[in-house]
């Protein structure tokens, strides 16, 4: 976007609008999926997508923030030398026994990136890129500030191509990290589960002394998560619903300590 930085700064109204009007084209060009022409490989990339999107893991291993994230070879190695150094970097993002959904999918020539929880890395909206202005007093068109980010990211790398693969042979090849074999509800609704908490689940409740798998089951995956280092101890707030009826679910580790519904 930097070119359409510089000709924004141009004299001239019109110029700016043609200009203004050029970036947004560029940007909304950019934006636009890029779908493998082989019908094999897109074949591979819908059934992925399908099957994966929106899923919901465990993490088995600690999570670093950050754009690298985690890197997985064919095999279900990980690259612990480069996952240390980015949680080194920029500390954890998601803790081992902690829910990890793939929020976004990207295929590259040698590896599929998903994205957890929202991603590792702080972003901005493309319009966020764009001033406007004469001369040299330009500002940005929106005042947004930056998306924080409080997932990860899992890749998927291969010597070669990415070959033709099914979910089963993604879950496997990343089984090393994120456990796709969660509870079901029938299991949270067994003997052993205190009859409270069943009848929440049931009546898709959140209660005190729920554990994480009992809430995704109570009420699925949250809108927003946000984590807060409250008095030296680090909490997450599970956020469901949009003002003015918004619940409040906070962790304290995988226990539920405090429900609050606005």
């Amino acid at each position: 976007m930097h070119g359409v930085h510089s000709c924004m700064k141009v004299e001239g109204s019109t110029r700016s609008r043609l200009c203004g009007l050029a970036g947004l084209c560029l940007a909304l060009v950019f934006s636009l999926p890029v779908f493998p022409k082989n019908q094999a490989d897109f074949d591979t990339h819908i059934s992925l997508i399908r099957g994966l999107l929106r899923e919901t893991a465990v993490s088995k291993v600690p999570m670093p923030r950050g754009k690298k994230g985690i890197r997985v070879d064919a095999r279900g190695k990980v690259d612990k030398a480069e996952a240390d150094a980015e949680l080194t970097a920029n500390g954890t993002a998601i803790k081992p026994g902690s829910p990890a959904e793939i929020t976004r999918i990207t295929f590259k020539s040698n590896q599929i990136v998903f994205e957890l929880n929202g991603g590792g890395k702080r972003s901005k909206k493309w319009y966020q890129h764009i001033e406007l202005g004469t001369g040299t007093m330009t500002a940005p068109i929106s005042q947004e500030p930056p998306v924080l980010a409080y997932g990860s990211s899992v890749a998927l790398v291969y010597p070669g191509k990415v070959p033709q693969l099914s979910v089963d042979d993604v879950k496997k090849a990343l089984g090393n990290v994120l456990d796709f074999t969660r509870r079901s509800p029938t299991v949270l609704y067994s003997p052993e589960v205190p009859p409270q908490i069943r009848a929440a689940i049931k009546n898709h409740q959140v209660i005190v002394g729920m554990d994480r798998d009992a809430v995704l089951s109570a009420k699925g995956p949250p809108d927003r998560r946000v984590r807060e280092v409250r008095d030296g101890v680090e909490q997450e707030d599970w956020i469901y619903g949009t003002p003015p009826a918004v619940l409040f679910v906070t962790f304290d580790g995988d226990t539920v300590t405090k429900v609050q519904q606005y």
